[in-house]
């Protein structure tokens, strides 16, 4: 099985971690907060599960899942990620998690932020388009009729392998949307974004499956506008 590191383990981290752990991953925790915070976390997931500093779970996961405020982007490691599969969760929303400057300037559109950060890793962006609670709520074992396809982008195939790998363990299929920059296609905004929403119940509601012709028709709305 896996090791997968978390930087950031709050709700999408915990949920990942979560069917990660049920899956038999090897789990390595970390937060802001430091180890300590996290143990009781850790506990819940069981014996797979131990916590580390941000640095220690870059440096164990043969995979690493960010999922921190994008405002928080510097506090990644770098170093420790050189050359690492990193699987970017995150979403821009300035107005909750607070605006930063370079995404506000222009410079760095916000789907492409973590790589420009971390220039040396292969960023795969997936999990980003899925609301947390609905992620145990949606995982199905492979073959299912009602398993839900999340899409995925990044700029390296084998990356992309070892993260649909991954997708596959955990309960859902991937679906390939092409280099990182494509996924604009399901940043907010687009329709790809709610894909797993129910229209009238929203977050409220139980989680919507969607398959992958029905990710492909969203991200052709996002293509035509």
């Amino acid at each position: 099985m896996t090791t997968i590191g978390f930087i950031g383990s709050g709700r999408i981290g915990g949920a990942l971690a979560q069917l990660a752990a049920a899956a038999g991953h090897d789990i390595v925790l970390s937060n802001s907060r430091g180890p300590q915070s996290l143990r009781e976390t850790a506990a819940r997931l069981g014996t797979r599960a131990r916590t580390a500093t941000t640095t220690e779970a870059a440096a164990a996961g043969d995979l690493v899942v960010v999922t921190i405020p994008v405002r928080a982007y510097r506090q990644v490691p770098v170093a420790a990620l050189h050359g690492r599969v990193v699987i970017d969760t995150l979403n821009y929303d300035p107005a909750r998690q607070g605006a930063v400057p370079e995404i506000e300037a222009g410079d760095t559109p916000p789907h492409l932020l973590l790589q420009s950060h971390l220039r040396d890793a292969y960023v795969v962006k997936a999990f980003s388009n899925v609301f947390f609670r609905h992620l145990p709520q949606l995982a199905r074992t492979a073959g299912a009729p009602d398993r839900s396809a999340v899409p995925i982008a990044g700029d390296s195939a084998t990356a992309k392998a070892a993260v649909a790998t991954l997708i596959d363990s955990l309960g859902f299929d991937a679906y390939d949307v092409g280099p990182l920059a494509e996924s604009r296609r399901f940043a907010p905004g687009t329709p790809a974004q709610l894909a797993y929403l129910d229209p009238d119940g929203m977050v409220a509601a139980p989680g919507r499956p969607a398959s992958a012709a029905d990710l492909a028709a969203l991200l052709e709305k996002a293509e035509r506008s």
